[in-house]
């Protein structure tokens, strides 16, 4: 399952979003305006964003997304005309529906977009990095036979690098592998997961910085290393 990030001004549409959500093993987060949708986007693996918020245009905030994320958004509007469908998608919205739709609508949505967007692993065995196991079926990372609370987009991070392990993953790599995305702008979005990731596995020496290059996997208890360019 997935961390749906919602956008919604009203509060109790918001919450009837997250409880449903939730109810089908979503991890789900509401935020109530434009200004925490783009502070918050981070650890979503997708957002469904109403066109109408209190601070910011729907529009605008849909393109800032895209501007600085491929993170898949699904917008929706009280409005159930072609024109702001349109507007929408021309914006970077995956898709774009009226605000009637029922829960069925939504989940189905959801799936249809994150098996576009999705990028596809083409290896499916366990690795076991001891004590550091990963396990994609599961999607489960353990630490000692600890279970490590990880979002999904760390997890294809954690494996990326972890099926790597003998080499180093160029960042373009890591965001065509783990985003799906050429996308090649400068960005803090592979930098802020490793951090993430290193604060949960306890070390820094798990995973290593190659200066201008990306990153490689390490060992527990090894003192980071980071190459010169």
């Amino acid at each position: 399952m997935s961390n749906v990030l919602v956008v919604e001004q009203d509060a109790s549409t918001a919450e009837a979003l997250v409880r449903d959500l939730r109810r089908q093993g979503h991890t789900a987060l509401s935020v109530d305006s434009g200004a925490r949708a783009l502070r918050l986007h981070r650890d979503a693996d997708i957002v469904l964003l109403s066109l109408e918020l209190p601070d910011i245009d729907g529009l605008e905030v849909c393109q800032s997304l895209r501007d600085v994320s491929d993170v898949p958004v699904i917008a929706y509007t009280r409005l159930d005309e072609e024109l702001e469908r349109v507007l929408a998608l021309k914006a970077g919205a995956d898709d774009c529906v009226a605000k009637t739709w029922g829960f069925r609508e939504i989940e189905a949505r959801i799936q249809a977009v994150l098996r576009r967007t999705r990028p596809r692993s083409g290896v499916s065995e366990s690795i076991s990095l001891r004590p550091l196991h990963i396990d994609p079926r599961t999607r489960e990372v353990r630490l000692s036979d600890q279970l490590v609370d990880v979002t999904s987009k760390e997890f294809e991070l954690l494996y990326v690098l972890a099926a790597n392990s003998e080499t180093v993953v160029s960042r373009k790599e890591l965001m065509a592998k783990v985003w799906g995305s050429n996308w090649s702008r400068a960005s803090r979005t592979i930098d802020t997961h490793v951090s993430s990731l290193r604060t949960k596995l306890g070390s820094s020496g798990w995973i290593i910085t190659v200066r201008g290059v990306g990153y490689r996997m390490g060992h527990a208890g090894r003192l980071p290393e980071v190459f010169a360019d």
